[in-house]
């Protein structure tokens, strides 16, 4: 063998040893529910800005078995809700956006590990855009976080709220979405910004550095002239103390402010805030439930090799007339000059005793074909039947999941 060849098969058996078998169990199982939860509750918690994400549907699962734990590759649809990031409000209280007001969806693949029954989120890959499903003549549209004309619109609106509160003030912190609708009258507004409260000093306010500090969102619609907001307060953000812990808590830190201004590119015209894109801090590469993986290996039922001479059947002639010995025994030794021809030919020699040479070489000596019993005749094959995988077909699809929403 030369060289190349030599490599070639090197290189095709490293490959054979490398796959690997991954496990696929229901999407909606209690075991991917469980792992699906759990990479909701931590995109929402790297997601900085904008609404809490829930879970719709879950698209793939993929797990790979380890000594050190299970890794699975998860593929999750989420949709966004009207809880802010900033809202404490559980995600399963929270409302999904109707598609009527543009809803957004998340889709993400999460890579989790699963040690002593816990899950543990190792990387994750996500692409956030806007559903243009049941989008309807005259709904309201999705502006441009930096839209100038309705970033005034809402500063005057929460002048207005600021107008009607005594003894505190609140200053922006960011926009969570704009939009408007075309009436008769032409365009109204339809905003909602998160605030918190702010030292005001003559006409500077700055946002409280105070975990106490009261933050709340405010929804506004209407005209800069003409308008109704309201804002709804959070809940204070306390710290959380275990009685049963000696573990100091950790901080709980100020809110970020993220205030989109009119002096922004408008090639960062976004009309919603996205998931953090991308997390891998302990893989090198993310491996994504949605990427084709080479290694790959879906088991399957080995094909069953039947070590029997193949026989041409004639649909015409019985099974049992074609069970004939195929290969007879030598015929005994020509007649010598001793014993120059026998007296009488066996009148019913054996099958084994008569040779096809003799037969066409001499008219004198019968060919007698014996026939065998039909249970010693081997099982005709046929050979135009493809193998079928003998696993037990599954009435319930395995992937994709439920979906819960839309």
């Amino acid at each position: 063998m030369n060289l190349l060849g030599f490599t070639l098969v090197l290189v095709l058996l490293v490959g054979t040893w490398a796959q690997v078998i991954y496990r696929r169990p229901e999407c909606d199982s209690a075991e991917v529910e469980e792992a699906a939860v759990v990479a909701q509750d931590y995109l929402n918690a790297q997601h900085a800005h904008g609404y809490k994400y829930a879970l719709n549907r879950i698209e793939d699962i993929k797990i790979r078995p380890q000594l050190d734990g299970d890794i699975y590759f998860l593929e999750v649809d989420l949709l966004e809700t009207d809880c802010h990031v900033l809202d404490p409000t559980p995600v399963a209280n929270c409302t999904v956006r109707p598609k009527i007001l543009t809803a957004i969806e998340g889709d993400c693949d999460v890579v989790l590990k699963k040690v002593g029954g816990a899950f543990t989120v190792t990387a994750f890959k996500c692409k956030t855009e806007e559903s243009r499903e049941d989008l309807c003549l005259g709904c309201p549209t999705l502006l441009p976080l930096n839209d100038t004309t309705a970033l005034d619109f809402v500063h005057a609106s929460l002048a207005t709220f600021n107008n009607m509160t005594v003894n505190i003030t609140y200053t922006l912190v960011e926009v969570g979405r704009m939009s408007s609708q075309i009436v008769s009258g032409g365009p109204v507004y339809v905003a909602e910004y998160v605030v918190v409260e702010a030292n005001c000093t003559d006409d500077v306010c700055v946002p409280l550095a105070d975990v106490m500090a009261v933050r709340g969102i405010c929804s506004a619609k209407g005209l800069n002239t003409a308008h109704s907001v309201d804002c709804k307060m959070f809940v204070t953000l306390v710290p959380i103390v275990d009685d049963n812990s000696t573990a100091p808590v950790a901080p709980v830190l100020p809110p970020v402010v993220h205030v989109h201004t009119s002096d922004l590119s408008p090639k960062h015209g976004l009309k919603h805030h996205k998931l953090t894109t991308l997390h891998d801090p302990h893989l090198s590469g993310l491996v994504s439930a949605e990427s084709a993986e080479s290694a790959e290996v879906v088991p399957v039922a080995p094909a069953v090799v039947v070590d029997a001479p193949l026989v041409s059947v004639d649909p015409a002639v019985p099974v049992a007339d074609l069970a004939v010995d195929p290969s007879p025994a030598a015929a005994d030794p020509a007649p010598t000059a001793a014993d120059p021809a026998p007296a009488v030919a066996d009148p019913v020699p054996a099958a084994d005793s008569v040779s096809t040479s003799d037969a066409s070489q001499s008219a004198e000596v019968p060919v007698v074909l014996m026939k065998r019993d039909v249970s010693d005749v081997p099982a005709p094959i046929v050979v135009d039947t493809p193998t079928a995988q003998i696993d037990p077909i599954s009435l319930v699809p395995v992937c994709p999941g439920r979906i819960r929403f839309f």
